[in-house]
């Protein structure tokens, strides 16, 4: 799966990875609902790290059509709400 963080570029994640990045992606649904910054920019600085392990990164001249575009590791509360909201998502970042 291609993963675009944005304002950090794109990785090539394998596909079973999606469970260990939704886990980390139900602990940020609990964040921006709690409206808690500090546990937010936890989870989003885990969420890149995961990414940024077991994913490949891509070269720039490389670039393919982002299957999940989450939010750079210093995103704002009010960013990834705004980006929540233009996906029309809920229940966190990650559909599943």
């Amino acid at each position: 799966m291609i993963v675009r963080v944005l304002e950090q570029g794109q990785w090539d994640v394998p596909d079973e990875e999606i469970n260990s990045l939704n886990a980390i992606d139900e602990k940020l649904a609990d964040a921006v609902a709690a409206r808690d910054q500090a546990a937010l920019a936890a989870c989003l600085s885990e969420l890149f790290g995961r990414v940024s392990t077991v994913g490949r990164a891509m070269a720039d001249d490389e670039l393919s059509a982002s299957e999940l575009i989450l939010p750079g590791p210093d995103a704002t509360l009010d960013e990834v709400v705004e980006l929540l909201d233009d996906a029309g998502r809920t229940e966190g970042l990650i559909p599943g």
